[in-house]
C-alpha cells in the first residue's frame, strides 16, 4: 500500500485570509500558482488576537515552515473580525459620554418613537448605551442651510469634561444638529475636549457618519464610541504583533460594505466592521460567477453560532445605508446580510410547555456543544449530527477538538428526549428539522419576502 502523496511545496508570496467567529478561527493560504489551503483553530474569545496567532500557528506547523517565513512571504494579509458585533452583543464596550445640541439630549432615547412591530407594544427597547446624566448639552446651534445661528459655548464642553472625568467615561460622542452640514462646532468641541478632557476616544458623528438625520447619526457615532476602546485597541495590537513576526506591511480589515481599509483608516470609525466576517461573502458570491455572468446566486455561511445569508441578483449584491446590530440603528454602508442564529453550536432546549427550541443561544468556543469534552452539558446541534451519524466520533477540524459521540447522546437524552417522551435519535432529529426550518427562513426572507 503506498502511502498518500504529500502537498507540493507553496509558491511564494502567497496571500491570507482569517475571519474570527464565535467558535473557530479560520484561515485560507492562497499561494502564487492557485493553490490553496485551509486551517482551522478554536477562536479565544477573550483575547481573539490568540485565536488569530493559533491559526496562524497551526498553519506553519502543518506546512513544515517557521511562523516568521510564513508571514513574511505573505503579500497580502486580509482580516475579518467579529470583535466589534460581539462588543455591541455581549454589552462589553466602553462607557460613554455625549454631547448633543441643547434641546436635543434625549433625541437618543426617543428614537423615532416607532415600534417595528406595531402590535408587540410590552417589549422594551434595547438598554440606551449613554445614560442621561451622561448625555450633556452644549450651546451652539448649525442652521439648516449650514450657516451658523449661535456661536459655540467652549465653557459647556469645560463643565461636561469636567462631569465625563469624575463619572470615569471612556469614550465621548459628539453630535450636534446639523453638524452633517458644517462639522465646524463638532471639530471645536473635539478641540476642547482634547484641552479639557485626559481621555484619547472622540468620535464625531460628522466624521463618523456626515448624513441627515439627528437619531440615527447621533447612534452610529455613540455606538462606534462603545466599541472604539476595544476594537482599536485589538486591532492595533494584532498588526504590530503580526509585524513583529515578520508580516512586511499592515494588515487590511474587512469593512461591512465588503471592501478592505487598514487599521489607521479605521482607527477612527471600527462601527464600520460590524458586519467585517459576514461581508466577505461578497467576494466568494463574484468568485461562483462566471466572468461577465449576471449571475442569481445565494451564500449560506454557517458557522458555529450563526448564518449569514447572501442574495446577489442580476450580478449585484444589494448595499443598504441602515442596519439594525442588537436594536441600535447604525447608518453605515453595508452589504445586505441577514443573520440568524442557526449554527454548529446552537444549543436545543425544551421550554416549560414543553415544546423543542433551536437558539439562537450558542455554546461558542468554549464550553462549545457536548461533544467537545470541554465541561459543555448543553445538547447543540453538532451533538444532534453526531448521535444521526452525519459527523463522525473522533477528531475535527484537523484536530482542533475531539468529538465524543457517548457526551452528545447523553446530553441529548437528559435535556432533550426524557423531557419531550422521545428516542434520543428522534430527539435529534427534531433539532436538526428546526435548524433546518430556520435557515430556510432566512433564506426566504431575502429572497421572496
Amino acid at each position: 500500500m503506498t502511502a498518500p502523496a504529500s502537498p507540493p511545496a507553496l509558491l511564494a508570496p502567497w496571500r491570507i485570509g482569517v475571519d474570527v467567529g464565535g467558535t473557530f478561527t479560520d484561515m485560507v493560504l492562497r499561494d502564487a500558482a492557485g493553490a490553496v489551503r485551509i486551517f482551522k483553530s478554536p477562536s479565544v474569545p477573550a483575547d481573539p488576537s490568540e485565536g488569530v496567532l493559533g491559526v496562524l500557528r497551526l498553519a506553519a506547523q502543518q506546512l513544515d515552515i517557521t511562523l516568521t517565513a510564513l508571514l513574511r512571504d505573505c503579500a497580502l494579509f486580509v482580516h475579518g473580525s467579529t470583535v466589534a458585533t460581539n462588543t455591541i452583543l455581549e454589552k462589553k464596550g466602553a462607557k460613554v459620554g455625549m454631547l448633543t445640541t441643547e434641546g436635543f439630549r434625549d433625541s437618543l432615547e426617543i428614537r423615532r418613537g416607532i415600534r417595528e412591530n406595531q402590535w408587540d407594544h410590552r417589549a422594551p427597547f434595547p438598554q440606551v448605551l449613554v445614560p442621561r446624566y451622561l448625555r450633556l448639552p452644549v450651546r451652539g446651534r448649525i442652521a439648516a442651510d449650514g450657516a451658523e445661528l449661535a456661536a459655540l459655548e467652549v465653557e459647556d464642553v469645560d463643565a461636561a469634561a469636567k462631569v465625563f472625568a469624575e463619572e470615569g467615561v471612556e469614550s465621548v460622542a459628539v453630535c450636534l444638529f446639523n453638524s452633517f452640514l458644517d462639522g465646524a462646532h463638532e471639530r471645536a468641541v473635539g478641540g476642547q475636549l482634547a484641552k479639557s478632557w485626559n481621555g484619547k476616544w472622540v468620535s464625531l458623528s460628522s466624521e463618523v457618519m456626515p448624513t441627515m438625520g439627528e437619531y440615527e447619526r447621533g447612534s452610529t457615532a455613540v455606538v462606534n464610541a462603545y466599541v472604539a476602546p476595544k476594537v482599536t485597541s485589538y486591532l492595533r495590537a494584532l498588526d504590530e504583533q503580526l509585524r513583529q513576526f515578520g508580516l512586511p506591511r499592515s494588515l487590511l480589515l474587512l469593512q461591512s460594505n465588503g471592501g478592505a481599509v487598514s487599521v489607521d483608516q479605521v482607527a477612527t470609525r471600527p462601527v464600520m466592521l460590524v458586519l467585517s466576517g459576514p461581508a466577505a461573502g461578497v467576494g466568494a458570491l463574484k468568485g461562483c460567477a462566471a466572468p461577465g455572468e449576471k449571475a442569481n446566486l445565494i451564500s449560506m455561511e454557517i458557522g458555529g453560532t450563526s448564518c449569514d445569508v447572501m442574495v446577489m441578483a442580476r450580478g449585484d449584491v444589494p448595499v443598504t445605508d441602515e442596519l439594525t446590530i442588537d436594536g441600535y440603528h447604525l447608518t453605515t454602508p453595508s452589504v445586505e446580510i441577514h443573520t440568524v442564529g442557526a449554527g454548529g453550536g446552537t444549543i436545543a432546549w425544551v421550554d416549560d410547555a414543553g415544546l423543542l427550541h433551536a437558539g439562537p443561544q450558542g455554546a461558542g468556543a468554549r464550553p462549545g456543544p457536548a461533544a467537545y469534552g470541554l465541561g459543555g452539558e448543553n445538547p447543540t446541534v453538532t451533538d444532534a449530527q453526531l448521535v444521526l451519524g452525519r459527523l463522525r466520533p473522533g477528531p475535527l477540524a484537523g484536530g482542533a477538538v475531539t468529538l465524543d459521540a457517548e457526551l452528545a447522546r447523553k446530553a441529548i437524552e437528559t435535556k432533550l428526549a426524557k423531557p419531550l417522551g422521545l428516542s434520543v435519535e428522534d430527539a435529534a432529529a427534531g433539532v436538526i428539522r428546526l435548524l433546518e426550518q430556520n435557515l430556510l427562513h432566512a433564506v426566504e426572507r431575502l429572497s421572496i419576502e
